[in-house]
């Protein structure tokens, strides 16, 4: 799991060495490089007779692949936007805002040390949010509303996992990720036509496709079979620190103290939420 947060960890500092891919072309090769590389994994993994077990017919198999496919769109244009500290931490807020999901939606009561942490990370957030308002960023609001949609399609992904399994169907993550990936290469391909990409950046982008995604999301749910969920969870939350240490080495870009600190906040809230579940649990 370490390996996978920090496999999901580059995608910040190999954009940063894209040459002449821009906005939507950049979505549409990450993402098709992607549906190339999952359907080799999972040929390979559980041979030719799984084209033939996807649950087409099911609502939730094409719902959980519009989540993805909105992810995978709104994580590459907010890179393109802002800072990768300021998409990371954002995005960090997803098991939070899952959280506010499940109470809103499907009346999950959520523990007191639940809304503490929705509390503290929110104070992180806005201490992040203001910093940068005051520094002048004219794309900040912009890249991190888009940012947003990250997690919030990630929590809707939860809370259809949720409904499905109590009404007897299961969705299988991997197939979902190639169903969106598939969605996002349709939606963006006339968005970024015409393709003017470098050779070096179709490496690159070829790389964010096979190495930071599709390998990463086949071993993650490996992962899920050995590890319980809050191990997961807390093990998932390197990838912010991971991807902002590499931004500011790899791409000299480097956050402010601001958004560190409310970085570490988001961080903090969200490794409290689930040590003490999980002390709670195994009580």
């Amino acid at each position: 799991m370490v390996l996978v947060t920090a496999l999901w960890s580059i995608a910040g500092v190999v954009s940063r060495h894209l040459e002449s891919a821009r906005g939507f072309e950049i979505t549409f090769w990450r993402s098709a490089f992607t549906v190339l590389g999952l359907i080799f994994i999972l040929t390979l993994w559980q041979g030719v007779g799984v084209w033939k077990r996807l649950p087409w017919r099911s609502p939730y198999f094409w719902l959980s692949g519009l989540c993805w496919s909105i992810m995978f769109t709104a994580f590459m244009m907010a890179l393109t936007l802002t800072a990768v500290a300021n998409v990371l931490i954002t995005m960090a807020c997803g098991p939070l805002l899952t959280a506010l999901g499940s109470w809103l939606f499907i009346s999950h009561r959520l523990p007191l040390r639940t809304w503490v942490a929705i509390a503290f990370a929110g104070a992180g957030i806005a201490l992040m949010f203001v910093s940068q308002l005051q520094l002048g960023d004219p794309n900040f609001l912009m890249g991190a509303a888009v940012a947003l949609c990250v997690p919030l399609a990630g929590a809707t992904q939860w809370n259809l996992t949720q409904k499905s399994q109590s009404q007897g169907t299961s969705i299988d993550l991997v197939p979902s990720v190639l169903l969106g990936a598939v969605i996002s290469s349709l939606l963006t391909l006339p968005l970024a036509w015409p393709l003017q990409t470098s050779p070096h950046d179709l490496g690159l982008l070829a790389l964010l496709g096979f190495v930071q995604l599709a390998i990463p999301c086949t071993l993650s749910v490996i992962c899920a079979r050995s590890l319980k969920a809050p191990e997961v969870s807390l093990l998932a939350l390197l990838e912010v620190i991971f991807g902002i240490a590499l931004a500011w080495w790899g791409a000299n870009e480097e956050p402010h103290l601001s958004v560190l600190v409310g970085g570490s906040m988001v961080i903090a809230a969200l490794f409290g939420n689930e040590w003490f579940g999980w002390r709670q649990r195994n009580v």
